[in-house]
């Protein structure tokens, strides 16, 4: 085998053994991905069924219903409304009016199962994409009055 040749296996190695270990890598982040859906986006069927992946916004007022460890509430961005189930303790910082960010799936009724709940931490915090899709939920709304008119 020349120098070239040899050259030339080595790259190829090194390629095929990078390549593996990203394949690796990106198979083994997958499951831990979780994507930021809005109610909007859930109610028009772009989040996954059966995949885990998170729904933030405002938790709907009067919407919180408590049975011991099992809570039900409503996320909503002005626009659209997402029922979600949660079993154990909610953060302090949880309420009605106020932002959140629930990580689950959701199931083939329509209910979110959350797995985990947070909740805003101080008065100007907001997710930036929830915020965004709250944002963009009033500005529809608005166009919508505005040609009713």
């Amino acid at each position: 085998m020349t120098l070239k040749q040899k050259r030339l296996v080595l790259i190829v190695g090194a390629v095929l053994l990078l390549s593996a270990a990203t394949a690796l890598v990106l198979f083994a982040l997958r499951d831990n991905l979780a994507f930021f859906y809005t109610p909007t986006q859930v109610k028009a069927n772009e989040a996954p069924q059966g995949r885990t992946f998170r729904v933030g916004g405002l938790v709907e007022a009067g919407s919180v219903k408590r049975t011991g460890l099992d809570v039900s509430f409503r996320v909503t961005d002005t626009s659209q409304i997402v029922p979600v189930t949660y079993t154990g303790i909610l953060p302090d910082l949880f309420k009605e009016g106020k932002g959140v960010v629930a990580q689950g799936t959701l199931g083939t009724d329509g209910v979110f199962r959350a797995k985990e709940v947070l909740a805003k931490h101080d008065e100007n915090y907001m997710p930036p994409e929830a915020q965004s899709a709250i944002d963009k939920a009033k500005q529809a709304q608005e166009r919508s009055y505005k040609t009713l008119k």
